[in-house]
Parts: C-alpha cells; structure tokens; sequence
C-alpha cells in the first residue's frame, strides 16, 4: 500500500512538471546601455534582460544569463556554450545563414553622434573625418560603407564615445537607444554630444538568435515572445528603459 501511494505522488508531481520545465543560457554582451548593461552591483540589466526574463515566465522556463564579448558571442552560440543570444542583435541575411532568429522584437535605427558644436547633419558629411563603431555590429557596417570616411573599430561603445567626448574622433553611428543613452541621458556626455541624424538604414529589427536548426528552443522564445507582445509587456518595458 505504501509502496503504491509513492508512485501515486510521483505520478502527480510529473504531470504538474511543465515538459519544458528547463534553464536556458542566455548570452548577452552587457555595454550596450539601455538594452544590456553592468549596473553597479555587476549584475546585468537592460531592456532586453527585462525582455528575456518575461518571454521565460510567459513560456515557463528559467533563464540565466552570461555576459560574453561581442566579438566572440555567436561563435559560443555556435559551439553550443549558451543556448541563445539575446544582445540587440539585428536580423541580417548574412546573419540568418549562420544561426537562427526568433520573431522580431524590437525596430532599430542607427544614429550619428557628434559634438555639440559639430554642424554635420549627414554621415557622408564627415568624408575625411575618423567615425567610430563597436566592431561586427550593423553601425559600424554603415561606416564602412560610406565612402572617404576612416572607421574606426572599439570593442565597446562606450570606448568609442569616450574618444568622441574628448575630441579624437569626429562620430560615433550606434543604435539609436543607446545614442540617446549617451548623448542625451549621461550627464556629462549631453553637455557636448549631441545626435546629428537617424541614417537610412532600412528596415532594422533585433531578434534573439539561436543555433541554426535549434527548433526546439527556437519555439519555446517564439512562444514567450507571442505572449509578452499580446500582453502589451513589451510596450511597458520599452516605457521602463527608453521612454516613450
């Protein structure tokens, strides 16, 4: 009789245990503020953190996430050392051959920042001139892209306008959120930076990437982000960290 009252209970506890009742690595390269960032605890915060942790409550998993350096996240993704990268990474073709994306979460453009007393209004303006971007990200192809201007590649935005802010290079192009973060929000960078335009970029979208053929936890993010957009949670996060 007790032998059977033991399996009765193990039976209930399985079938209240979700099948994907399950932790997922998430890996996100924390310098790019609002959306990824250190605070001053070290833990990482930001609008996508926030994005993440309610896409695992909305599809039932728990989330840990791993702070990883931009220029080498998606090979650790490849190599299966985290199961997803969620990092304002924007959707590419080139990016889509090499992993695969979750739905859309979030439109993107990239912006020019310069001094205050720059009267550039215009990329190609600054022919000649020294721009900066974080290397491997879409900001820093669009300099590349244009012709007579020397990019200049940092490993973190915020080195990149540092240099802006103390007068060696001429422009910084990022996403936008984090071009407000940094010229209008931090104190002292809003004194003397300012964003001198939005760059034609096309349509930009950030997704969360996983490895290529990763059904499973692809359908798993897709269905926690169905819900965080139906449930409108996506629109008070980007209150919460970027404004309205």
């Amino acid at each position: 009789m007790m032998k059977r009252c033991v399996w009765v209970v193990l039976a209930a506890i399985l079938l209240a245990t979700p099948a994907w009742a399950r932790t997922l690595v998430v890996a996100q390269d924390a310098t790019w503020p609002p959306m990824e960032f250190m605070n001053e605890q070290k833990e990482i915060i930001g609008f996508d953190t926030d994005y993440v942790r309610a896409v695992a409550k909305e599809a039932g998993f728990d989330v840990v996430f791993k702070n990883v350096a931009w220029d080498g996240i998606f090979a650790g993704l490849d190599a299966g050392q985290y199961d997803a990268v969620c990092s304002s990474v924007t959707i590419t073709d080139e990016r889509k051959k090499a992993m695969d994306f979750g739905i859309p979460y979030f439109k993107v453009r990239q912006a020019l920042v310069v001094s205050k007393d720059s009267t550039v209004k215009t990329l190609e303006e600054l022919k000649g001139k020294t721009v900066g971007g974080q290397i491997g990200t879409t900001g820093y192809f669009a300099i590349k892209k244009t012709e007579g201007i020397t990019a200049k590649s940092y490993d973190e935005i915020g080195l990149a306008m540092e240099d802006l802010f103390s007068g060696r290079i001429d422009g910084v192009v990022c996403d936008d959120p984090t071009a407000a973060q940094y010229a209008l929000q931090k104190a002292d960078y809003a004194a003397r930076l300012k964003i001198a335009a939005v760059l034609d970029t096309g349509d930009e979208y950030y997704g969360i990437a996983v490895k290529k053929g990763n059904k499973e936890v692809l359908d798993l993010i897709n269905k926690g982000i169905e819900a965080v957009q139906a449930k409108g949670i996506d629109k008070e996060l980007r209150a919460k960290w970027i404004g309205q």
